[in-house]
């Protein structure tokens, strides 16, 4: 399967909300650029009548201007490895790719080779949830990873001593390279599931559910994370603006669950839920 590369300029107050907007069509993999990002979708997934539609409404506004590119899936490599620095998160976890060097002072250390896979820990979300994970008790716990990526969650999730970790992906290249990191990582354990919210249906509670998608999916699938998390389990979400937090907070009390605390960047949120 070949890729859409997207390489969009636009002004700078308006970068967040046409990452978001394209997000909504399809694309699943963001880098920023001096000029505005770079985004990315599987070919058969592509509309460019979509993709005009939604831009159209910018142009004058956002000075939108932008190129799209086909990258050969044998390609990516070479994509990724030009654009890829390692990363540091919270002075505490170095996010990686196998052919840096590792760095002498991280307490946690992880190897990301994305492959086309959102979450190398650079874009905002990613970043957050590292953060946030870093404050909950994962020892011996059972965690959850939904909308998975590179799988960089749930490794943090076993480098934190989680016991048991499910991975959920959409995408069958997407779980692909999910198990190659996790094994990377001496995660081998980590059950990296093909699908989506119907893959958890009857699973055994989890102590710790962790889903970094968009603010649509999270609303549509929240029930279905609340039916598998055990009373006092947290819920840790992102993929979403502070102008969404309101309705996640309503559609989380609704299902039970209680407004714990919230980090932002750059406008994108995640917050931690807890289920009484």
């Amino acid at each position: 399967m070949d890729f859409i590369k997207v390489a969009l300029k636009a002004s700078p107050e308006f970068t967040d909300i046409l990452t978001a907007e394209m997000g909504e069509l399809g694309f699943d993999a963001f880098e920023d650029t001096p000029e505005g990002f770079n985004a990315y979708i599987d070919e058969n997934r592509f509309s460019q009548e979509q993709l005009d539609d939604m831009l159209a409404r910018y142009a004058d506004l956002a000075q939108v201007e932008y190129q799209v590119q086909k990258i050969e899936r044998q390609n990516w490599n070479e994509e990724w490895e030009r654009n890829f620095e390692p990363l540091f998160i919270a002075d505490q976890v170095s996010v990686r790719a196998s052919f840096h060097e590792k760095p002498a002072n991280a307490r946690y250390d992880i190897v990301i080779n994305p492959k086309m896979s959102f979450g190398t820990g650079h874009h905002e979300t990613t970043t957050l949830m590292i953060e946030n994970q870093l404050t909950l008790d994962h020892q011996g716990k059972r965690v959850l990873d939904m909308g998975c990526g590179t799988g960089i969650l749930a490794i943090m999730a076993g480098e934190l001593g989680a016991s048991e970790i499910v991975a959920v992906e959409i995408e069958d290249w997407t779980v692909e390279n999910a198990r190659e990191n996790a094994e990377l990582n001496n995660y081998a354990s980590i059950d990296v599931r093909l699908g989506g919210a119907e893959t958890i249906e009857g699973d055994q509670p989890y102590d710790i559910i962790l889903a970094n998608i968009n603010r649509n999916v999270l609303l549509e699938d929240m029930p279905a994370y609340v039916a598998v998390l055990k009373p006092g389990g947290t819920l840790l979400l992102s993929g979403f603006y502070t102008e969404d937090l309101p309705a996640l907070q309503e559609r989380a009390t609704e299902l039970g669950l209680a407004y714990v605390s919230h980090r932002t960047k750059n406008n994108w949120v995640s917050a931690i839920f807890k289920y009484s």
